[in-house]
């Protein structure tokens, strides 16, 4: 059963996620907040699988909150989807870079949202890969922050190859397909570069590939 946490300050869009995702098999509401700070102290207690957490809240806005909740070794296993109105939000980076799993605009399809839910729990898959790409590519191209190519000393030939490909939004099977390996092989490889980089899931991998110049806006591979 995949636990969720909702945390949006309107109760209308609370009240729609969850009836959504409580009338599923496999998934369930464990718990709601209106504000940053609550939804902190929800997932502590709760625990859950995933979080849905609105940007824009107040008392602790969602950026602080899934900075505290991605920071905290005991909350390791809890992925954070940030929701957001747009698309390209400056906000959405940050989260990521702070450690969110990938983001949903609001107004997504409820079979979108469900596949979304799943897909981040069992982290085999960017959450919106296309849309997720131009949004990192858009603000990597525009940071001021010293590239990270250095980091990349430690990763073998092929671990490069990969997380470039992952970078540009290839699911684990893409890449295998690309390099004539098994999906197995690649996600190995997907996995010994997180550990080695010690980026939190697949969407910091692909923060990475941007912030060390390994991927660069526009570049399919």
């Amino acid at each position: 059963m995949i636990r969720v946490v909702l945390a949006d300050d309107q109760v209308l869009v609370r009240a729609g996620f969850r009836a959504l995702l409580d009338a599923q098999s496999d998934i369930e509401v464990v718990g709601e907040a209106a504000d940053g700070q609550e939804a902190l102290r929800t997932v502590r207690e709760a625990r859950p699988d995933a979080v849905l957490m609105d940007i824009r809240m107040p008392v602790m806005d969602g950026l602080a909150a899934t900075r505290h909740i991605t920071g905290d070794a005991a909350l390791a296993e809890v992925k954070v989807v940030v929701l957001t109105t747009f698309e390209l939000d400056e906000y959405v980076f940050e989260a990521i870079r702070a450690g969110a799993s990938g983001f949903l605009v609001k107004d997504t399809e409820p079979a979108e949202l469900l596949r979304a839910v799943r897909a981040v729990v069992d982290g085999d898959a960017l959450l919106s890969p296309g849309v997720t790409r131009r949004l990192i590519a858009e603000f990597a191209a525009r940071s001021k922050e010293p590239a990270a190519a250095g980091a990349l000393d430690q990763l073998t030939e092929r671990e490069r190859e990969v997380m470039a490909l992952a970078g540009i939004g290839l699911s684990n099977e893409e890449i295998a397909r690309r390099l004539v390996v098994s999906p197995l092989t690649a996600k190995t490889h997907v996995s010994r570069a997180m550990v080695k980089l010690g980026a939190r899931d697949r969407a910091q991998l692909v923060v990475l590939a941007y912030e060390s110049g390994l991927v660069r806006p526009g570049w399919l591979g």
